[in-house]
C-alpha cells in the first residue's frame, strides 16, 4: 500500500499539485487519469522521490518515505519497479543485459544466477530467444514487455507505470495491459499507472483517481466511473470516446 497525505507541488512559484491525499491499494491496478498538464506525471515521479515534494506526505506500507534521507530510500528504491513512457532501455545494450541492469546495480548474486532471474522475467512476458538482441531489433510491444521484465526483475512491491500505452496500436496496448493486471495479482503488487487512455481505464481500473488542474477531483473504480457526477470527470470520458471515434472514422 502507498498513502498521499496533503501532498502540495509546485515549480517556481506555480502550483502543479494541491493538497492530494489518496491510497493506492496493495494487489490492484490503481490508475491516475487525467488530461496533458493535470500533474499525473509530476504525482507519479514525487511519489517515486525523482521530484522533492513542498509538503504532506508519502507513505511506503509503514515508512514515511518523504522524510527519509536519500540515503535511506534505498532499501525502499529495490522494492520499486518503474515503467517509463517510452520504455527506456539502453540502446547500447542487449535485451537480456537490459533486465539484468537492476540486478548489477542492486544485488551480489552470481552472473549464473541473474541470467536464471532474467530468463525467467523474459519467459513471463512471453518472449523468447531475444536475449542477444538489441532494441534497435525488436518492435515496440517488445520493448514494453522487455522493459515489464526489467521492472519486475528485483521481485518488487511496488510498480509504477508511466502512459505503458503510449505510441502502441490498440490490440498490443491491450495485451500489454492485460500483463500489468496479471502481474499485479500474480505479486500482490501495488501497482500505480499514469494514463489517459480510457480503454485501459474500462480495462484494468481497479482504482482510480481523477486530477484536473493539479486537483482530486474524483476516485472510484471503472464500474463507477460512468456514473459520476463530476462534471470535468465526465467532460474528460466524453473527449476520449469522441477522440476514439474520430480515429475509427478517418481509417
Amino acid at each position: 500500500m502507498i498513502r498521499v497525505e496533503k501532498l502540495n507541488k509546485s515549480f517556481n512559484g506555480k502550483s502543479v499539485l494541491e493538497d492530494i491525499s489518496v491510497t493506492f491499494e496493495a494487489g490492484k491496478t490503481n490508475l491516475i487519469i487525467g488530461r496533458s498538464g493535470s500533474g499525473k506525471t509530476v504525482l507519479l515521479k514525487s511519489i517515486v522521490g525523482l521530484h522533492e515534494i513542498d509538503s504532506g506526505e508519502i507513505w511506503y506500507d509503514e515508512k514515511l518515505f518523504s522524510q527519509l534521507e536519500f540515503h535511506e530510500r534505498k532499501e525502499i528504491r529495490k522494492q520499486i519497479g518503474m515503467l517509463f513512457q517510452g520504455s527506456a532501455l539502453f540502446d547500447s545494450r542487449t535485451v537480456e543485459e537490459n533486465v539484468r541492469f537492476p540486478l548489477d546495480m542492486f544485488t551480489d548474486q552470481s552472473l549464473e544466477e541473474k541470467t536464471e532471474r532474467v530468463n525467467f522475467c523474459l519467459d513471463r512476458v512471453n518472449i523468447k530467444n531475444a536475449n542477444s538482441l538489441f532494441p534497435s531489433e525488436i518492435s515496440g510491444g517488445m520493448k514494453k514487455r522487455v522493459a515489464i521484465a526489467r521492472a519486475i526483475a528485483l521481485n518488487p512491491k511496488y510498480l509504477f507505470c508511466d502512459e505503458p500505452n503510449s505510441g502502441l496500436d490498440p490490440l498490443t496496448a491491450i495485451l500489454i495491459d492485460e500483463l500489468i493486471k496479471e502481474i499485479t495479482d500474480e505479486y500482490s503488487m501495488t501497482t500505480i499507472v499514469n494514463t489517459h487512455d480510457m480503454n485501459s481505464v474500462m480495462q484494468i481500473g481497479e482504482k482510480i483517481i481523477f486530477l484536473s488542474d493539479g486537483i482530486l477531483c474524483w476516485e472510484g473504480t471503472n464500474k463507477e466511473i460512468l456514473d459520476s457526477d463530476c462534471n470535468t470527470l465526465n467532460d474528460f470520458v466524453f473527449a476520449n470516446a469522441l477522440a476514439k471515434q474520430l480515429r475509427k472514422s478517418s481509417l
